[in-house]
């Protein structure tokens, strides 16, 4: 039978796809020289980056918050900020770059670099987490291509270049640093699981995140928080309640760390409601908790138009007549029941106030609201290390924050916890990794391992010798300057290497035939 010959003769590839791909080909490249890069090298890069980041926090910070819709711009370059040089200074004397000599268990240590890093990034906190990952990926020496989100693509755009420029211009190869264009999901899908790719880093829905590690690729995902805070009796009631109302308001609830429930005990409760009056809270009767409740969760799960809006907004949508200066909403439930759909993760600034018997009810009732967000992280509030050390070895979470905000805490922000837009939920949230993830993450180390018996003896090494183990560079390598820039606005440089990567492409496409 003959070949139909209307049949199409060429499947022609999404070009957005195709593009994303020459990106991750275009960072393998990058990476190759950058991997072996030194330790002084890394911090000028890191240094560059971090500083023209900083420079920028308030300006992507205005950006990300009109196109998104989400959040504070005060609160958002807050955070832009501290993902750039207080996130360099914490991790500045961390070595992931020098080999180890370990004389006294006759070992040698080696690191080596993931590689190409695919990293999703929100839409509720697109620059800031943009930052982090980009910051990671330089310390650790990888480079890293971005997907974010489709709300959040022009400014994540142009941050993610300016990031690239500034490392450029401090001597790391073009293609370290770059973000997708087009981002869609089945281009998410088909990256995430190239061979060119080390390791993904999924922030994001639930759905994005178990993609991201049944692609077959190595991924750090983080699961969806669901915070419980539990305030003592022994805690300071006025000072606990501005601690809640400032974290719930945070750039108005769209971090995950934020806490969702407060608990404490049916003899506290009057304090607590009267302390979280005062602190700016609006305290909901029956009425207004019952239309709380119909607003935020309709068939179809969680009402997304009010994540990351303000309190006045959400009420007014709601229903419910505030003042103009409720910085938070506080639906109050009187009898708990863990189906009650206000017990669960809410992005934004809405705490269900609730209350136990004592405190070992509490625990069964925290412990409950947890298999939704387990993994992740709770506060507790008061001056009872007894209960406090119960409430952290009961509860399944890897982060318990003490008299401190937990938006702020359990990302590091106001704790001695690593400063982290990834916060790791460990096996109890399906995750592979149960920090706050940093730089380390992303290295393994190889390790020559002697024999341990005394009598064979452990050499001396120059590790010098490394230093002449350098790959050849490739002929169109940008290291240091910026080469001269062509009419079409690419370096020649850039343009060779595209050229080798389309041909690339185009053998993949005809089957390896030239």
């Amino acid at each position: 039978m003959s070949a139909d010959p209307n049949a199409a003769r060429l499947v022609v590839p999404d070009p957005a796809i195709a593009t994303a791909h020459m990106k991750i080909s275009r960072a393998h490249w990058a990476v190759r020289q950058f991997g072996k890069a030194n330790r002084v090298t890394v911090l000028k890069v890191a240094e560059a980056v971090a500083r023209a980041a900083h420079v920028k926090a308030g300006h992507y910070a205005d950006w990300a918050v009109r196109e998104t819709g989400f959040g504070v711009v005060e609160h958002k370059k807050l955070k832009n900020e501290l993902s750039t040089l207080p996130l360099l200074d914490y991790y500045r004397d961390l070595d992931l770059v020098s080999a180890r000599i370990l004389p006294d268990t006759k070992m040698v240590e080696l690191a080596k670099p993931a590689g190409v890093i695919f990293a999703l990034t929100p839409a509720t906190n697109p620059i800031a987490t943009l930052y982090y990952k980009a910051m990671l990926a330089i310390l650790s020496r990888n480079a890293i291509v971005f997907s974010p989100h489709p709300a959040a693509r022009e400014c994540s755009l142009d941050a993610a270049k300016t990031l690239a420029d500034a490392a450029e211009s401090a001597g790391a190869p073009a293609g370290l640093i770059q973000c997708v264009e087009d981002p869609s999901v089945p281009l998410v899908q088909e990256i995430m699981a190239s061979d060119k790719v080390a390791v993904i880093m999924a922030t994001g829905g639930g759905a994005m995140v178990r993609a991201a590690y049944s692609s077959g690729n190595p991924a750090m995902g983080v699961g969806p928080g669901n915070a419980v805070a539990y305030v003592d009796p022994t805690a300071k009631v006025d000072a606990t309640a501005k601690r809640l109302v400032d974290s719930k308001s945070f750039d108005n609830s769209v971090l995950c760390t934020n806490e969702s429930v407060v608990l404490t005990l049916d003899a506290n409760r009057g304090n607590m409601e009267r302390a979280l009056r005062s602190a700016g809270a609006h305290l909901c009767n029956a009425s207004d908790t019952d239309k709380l409740r119909d607003y935020l969760f309709t068939d179809h799960g969680f009402n997304v138009a009010a994540v990351g809006k303000s309190a006045t907004w959400i009420a007014d949508k709601a229903g419910i007549r505030v003042s103009p200066s409720a910085r938070i909403l506080v639906p109050v439930i009187t009898a708990p029941g863990q189906d009650d759909k206000l017990f669960q993760e809410k992005l934004c600034p809405v705490l269900t106030l609730a209350s136990a018997v004592d405190f070992r009810q509490a625990m069964t009732i925290a412990a409950q609201i947890l298999k939704r967000g387990g993994g992740h992280s709770a506060a507790f509030h008061g001056e009872a290390p007894d209960r406090l050390l119960q409430f952290a070895d009961m509860l399944p979470v890897y982060r318990v924050v003490v008299n401190a905000p937990c938006s702020q805490g359990a990302a590091g922000f106001a704790t001695h916890l690593p400063p982290s837009f990834m916060i790791g939920t460990g096996f109890a949230g399906r995750s592979s990794v149960g920090e706050n993830v940093g730089p380390q993450h992303l290295v393994h180390w190889t390790r020559i391992a002697y024999n341990s018996d005394a009598s064979v003896p452990f050499e001396n090494f120059d590790l010098s010798a490394l230093d002449s183990k350098q790959p050849n560079q490739p002929a169109n390598l940008h290291v240091a300057s910026r080469a001269p820039v062509a009419p079409n606005g690419l370096p020649d440089s850039d343009r060779d290497m595209l050229r080798q990567l389309i041909l690339e492409e185009l053998r993949g496409l005809t089957g390896g035939q030239k």
